[in-house]
């Protein structure tokens, strides 16, 4: 990948190809790309945009999706205003897998000089998509936190086959600041979104909502972990269903403990068992994960070693957890890997991730490229 390369995102086409989107720099400007690969190769990077005022953050970064017609859908980050986390989510469609993309659109209602990111796309039946995402429009940093409006909100809207939008739609008025959010679509269509959610005494863990023929669910906690903490741990959590299964993993660090979980549920995400602790010995978090038919579910997660930044996987099983975590790669530089993502295609399952380079003539402080592998499922279990 190209030096300068970071932060990937993965998601997984109709066909089963695996379709990549990450960000590098260009001149003065930032840069985001789009490749697809068959499992044997990558395609011609693509550009979706390029410009000197998007905003780049190792946490909220772009990503793309396939619709059931093989058009893409990306977004990226955009700043609207001087405050370093004032920016607007932008929208844009691809015909020819990427060759060349619409004019933008901004998905949320709300124009003001806020925080607009941590967005979800998903596609849906029908063949539209739905955007979730973190809206700051209530969200005021230097006024009192005690007041239960003065929150991020979680927020979702759909759009149709056409590209025409639906309702920007309110789906929870308090939540973290700056977790990712994560989204899936069950058998039965309806949209799952889990994310980190905030009370008003700080408690700060992991809350799922649930589209269904009636309408959104109201909240509900995945696990009560009750993690007090004042500020955003920037750790979202991630989901994945398939056959009626689902799984979410996290991160939390209440009582100070820092621990990976994962909750399984065999009811489309209705309820929860109790939840798994995969890795108590000071992990870093960051995880992703994928819901598998046989149940059982695979996670990464982020941990610091005496090698360095470490990236692990295991695969999760509902009644012994995880038996055998495996190290996908290490970072030795004491640089970040980011937040790795991982998606299931034709052959296998795909890892990416941000790898810090060592410092060169041109990058004396070290640099960055994006490194991907290829692991069987089988060779997982």
């Amino acid at each position: 990948m190209t030096k300068g390369a970071r932060e990937p995102s993965l998601s997984t086409m109709n066909d089963g190809r695996v379709l990549m989107s990450w960000t590098e720099p260009q001149g003065d400007s930032f840069v985001v790309k789009v490749a697809i690969s068959d499992g044997t190769e990558w395609s011609r990077p693509q550009t979706v945009v390029e410009r000197n005022d998007l905003f780049v953050n190792w946490a909220d970064f772009p990503s793309a999706i396939a619709l059931e017609d093989g058009s893409l859908v990306a977004h990226w980050l955009r700043a609207n205003g001087d405050d370093d986390y004032f920016y607007d989510i932008n929208i844009a469609f691809s015909q020819d897998e990427g060759v060349t993309w619409s004019t933008p659109i901004i998905p949320h209602d709300d124009r003001s000089q806020r925080q607009h990111g941590f967005a979800t796309l998903l596609p849906n039946d029908g063949g539209g998509f739905s955007v979730i995402w973190l809206d700051g429009q209530s969200y005021d940093t230097y006024t009192s936190q005690d007041v239960a409006d003065n929150a991020m909100q979680l927020r979702m809207r759909k759009f149709s086959a056409d590209s025409s939008m639906g309702e920007d739609l309110l789906l929870d008025a308090r939540t973290c600041t700056c977790c990712q959010t994560s989204a899936a679509v069950t058998g039965d269509n309806e949209l799952l979104v889990v994310y980190r959610d905030r009370s008003l005494e700080e408690i700060r863990d992991i809350s799922i909502v649930r589209e269904t023929s009636q309408g959104w669910s109201t909240p509900q906690p995945v696990s009560i972990d009750g993690w007090n903490i004042e500020g955003c741990p920037v750790n979202g959590p991630a989901i994945d269903t398939v056959d009626g299964n689902s799984a979410v993993a996290w991160f939390t660090a209440a009582n100070d403990i820092p621990k990976v979980k994962v909750a399984f549920s065999s009811d489309d995400g209705i309820t929860f068992a109790k939840a798994l602790e995969i890795d108590t010995s000071a992990p870093s978090g960051r995880v992703d994960v994928i819901q598998l038919k046989d149940g059982s579910a695979l996670v990464t997660w982020v941990k610091q070693t005496v090698q360095g930044e470490a990236i692990l996987i295991c695969a999760v099983k509902p009644q012994e957890g995880c038996v055998r975590p495996e190290v996908v790669a290490i970072s030795p530089s004491g640089r970040t890997v980011g937040f790795p993502r991982m998606t299931l295609g034709n052959e296998g399952v795909f890892i990416a991730w941000t790898e810090p380079t060592n410092p060169s003539v041109t990058q004396p402080r070290g640099g960055t490229t994006i490194r991907t592998v290829l692991a069987r499922t089988e060779e997982l279990k």
